[in-house]
């Protein structure tokens, strides 16, 4: 993994190994914790991720000058693409500890990747930030809502605020697509590794798959969202324009391909609170919502979404308009998908 003067790694090798490392380590760990519970695999553990930083920092022990200077490039491109894909990783302050001892023997050696050094570093502390600025408005969305908000959603109706379906379902695709930006690859390994009872406290600390969990929470809020707005309205005629409304915002979601949200509100319609409302859908043009409901059929392991999805994915490759090459998958689905690969990966 670790480029040389010769070498420099693909980058989707890369991450595969960057990715699956941290599954090694653990699954590695956990073994010769239950075995022995040895004090040496306790500070493997405490060590983690530093580990990886070891053979950079003795490659510039054992290299002779020369040969630095022409490995150095490489290895400040390594870090570069390192942060930019798993930017926890840096949020230890002894990783940081590494990387600034790494990247100012780098900027010592091989003057001309100062620039690269400054611009790696100002982007990791810009992607940090942003990780930081993203969870602490996670927190506040958690926090209990106040009696005023309550009472600000019991009187406004969506149809009002959004003006047409349309524009709700981009405003949809933007919460979506920044919510999934925020989600590392590494949080997916975390949420399927399984836990030890002997693990010490600072590996466990590390399992961090908030950002997934919250993105998952955010089709539940949303699907219930959608209920709530159709039931707090008293009158018939205000429970049908409203359900129409959101039949129209899913159908817009779908020519987006945006699926998570439009799988949401096709759950939040069909939620018993809805559903049982006859004279209510006896209004509604159920055609529309009829063919939405095939396309995101479960049955036969939603076989109908799959190849919508499939057919989404083959237009977005060849887009040169941005809006068409919007994919958002039903993400739970997904989730489900990743889970059984590595229960089938685990087994063999």
């Amino acid at each position: 993994m670790v480029p040389t003067v010769d070498y420099y790694p693909d980058r989707a090798h890369l991450f595969a190994f960057l990715l699956r490392l941290r599954a090694c380590s653990s699954s590695r760990t956990n073994c010769s914790l239950s075995h022995c519970n040895s004090r040496s695999a306790r500070k493997l553990i405490d060590s983690y991720p530093r580990l990886r930083f070891t053979l950079i920092e003795e490659a510039f022990v054992f290299s002779s000058r020369e040969r630095l200077a022409r490995f150095i490039p490489r290895l400040v491109q390594l870090l570069a693409e390192w942060s930019e894909t798993f930017p926890y990783d840096f949020r230890d302050e002894r990783v940081m500890a590494h990387v600034r001892n790494i990247t100012h023997r780098c900027v010592t050696l091989e003057a001309g990747v100062r620039q690269d050094v400054s611009a790696l570093l100002q982007n990791l502390l810009h992607r940090l930030t942003a990780l930081e600025k993203y969870e602490l408005f996670l927190q506040m969305v958690n926090t209990e809502p106040t009696t005023d908000c309550l009472d600000l959603l019991s009187s406004t109706d969506v149809t009002e605020l959004c003006g047409n379906a349309s524009g709700l379902a981009q405003q949809l695709t933007h919460i979506e697509l920044e919510r999934l930006s925020y989600i590392g690859p590494e949080e997916f390994v975390q949420a399927f590794a399984k836990e030890n009872p002997h693990l010490e406290t600072s590996f466990k600390d590390m399992k961090k798959t908030r950002n997934l969990e919250s993105y998952v929470s955010w089709f539940n809020k949303l699907s219930y969202f959608v209920a709530t707005e159709v039931v707090k309205h008293v009158k018939k005629k205000q429970r049908v324009k409203v359900t129409e409304f959101w039949i129209e915002a899913a159908r817009e979601c779908f020519n987006i391909g945006n699926f998570n949200s439009l799988m949401a509100i096709i759950a939040g319609l069909n939620m018993s609170p809805i559903s049982r409302l006859k004279k209510t859908w006896s209004k509604v043009p159920s055609a529309k919502f009829s063919v939405l409901e095939h396309q995101m059929d479960p049955s036969s392991n939603f076989s109908s979404y799959r190849s919508t999805l499939k057919a989404a994915v083959w237009r977005s490759a060849g887009a040169t308009d941005e809006r068409q090459r919007i994919v958002v998958p039903f993400f739970s689905l997904l989730v489900k998908d990743l889970y059984f690969l590595n229960e089938g990966c685990s087994n063999k």
